[in-house]
């Protein structure tokens, strides 16, 4: 089972957006995938059509409850759905009180990987306990960025941490957001990336199909493949495939929802 973190400490970045679209991607080849919403704002939770609501969520980050018994099914084959709700803003305090927890996301996920080939985690803006948790659990960390000063100074940010604390997970960052009409966007995509993390080639365009996954509560790319967002996220789950092993898919699967 591979995990990718979706991370940001920016909100706003286009991070649900990937999430959701990739876990879309994922799923639609045959991986068996998971998407954990860990934002209190609940927005991956919202864009399947899911209601936000855990029951127990003390319980679950505690490990006296199994993430089994809060999945959720999605309206699509081999996608299911760890749900989040406003409890979810008191993840770092629940984490601190738990033994060795820079580590209890990834405890509490292992038992997934007899069931699920692919989790990604729609990550809150911040950097926290719960960031250096996903730091941790992720075999790859995805870094939507906006070809902005800010974004790029935030990226800095992250890779600054990711060094300080001396963490191996590999970094994939790729410009979201992007209107090529600016000057800047372009002078910005045009330069040399951080050495410290593979900037991809695939680029998010800013568009109203992304836009509209609000009023859809739709991957772009179930009602949208076609259009210049959908498109871009299938360059990027195609482009990730070539970066990160392991996500072939199994031959059969059966929810355990």
């Amino acid at each position: 089972m591979k995990i990718f973190g979706v991370y940001n400490i920016k909100g706003g970045v286009g991070k649900t957006a990937t999430a959701v679209n990739l876990a879309h991607l994922a799923a639609s080849s045959g991986l068996r995938t998971v998407i954990w919403d860990l934002d209190p704002q609940a927005a991956a939770t919202y864009y399947l059509r899911v209601k936000p609501k855990v029951k127990g969520t003390t319980k679950v980050l505690k490990g006296k409850r199994d993430l089994d018994e809060v999945l959720k099914g999605s309206d699509y084959p081999n996608l299911d759905l760890l749900p989040s709700d406003f409890s979810y803003r008191n993840m770092d305090l629940l984490l601190g009180e738990s033994k060795k927890p820079i580590v209890r996301l990834l405890k509490l996920l292992r038992p997934l990987s007899e069931k699920y080939d692919l989790v990604i985690l729609d990550c809150p803006p911040s950097i926290s306990l719960v960031s250096e948790n996903i730091f941790r659990a992720a075999d790859a960390l995805l870094l939507p960025t906006i070809p902005t000063t800010l974004s790029l100074r935030t990226l800095t940010q992250v890779l600054d941490f990711i060094e300080g604390h001396q963490l191996k997970v590999p970094a994939y960052a790729f410009y979201s957001m992007v209107d090529r009409r600016k000057r800047m966007h372009q002078d910005v995509i045009a330069a040399a990336g951080d050495p410290r993390c593979t900037v991809l080639d695939a680029a998010i365009p800013y568009a109203t199909e992304v836009e509209r996954m609000g009023l859809e509560r739709r991957p772009v790319t179930d009602y949208a493949p076609r259009s210049p967002a959908g498109r871009a996220y299938q360059s990027l789950w195609d482009e990730l495939k070539t970066h990160v092993s392991g996500l072939r898919p199994s031959l059969s699967f059966q929810s355990p929802i």
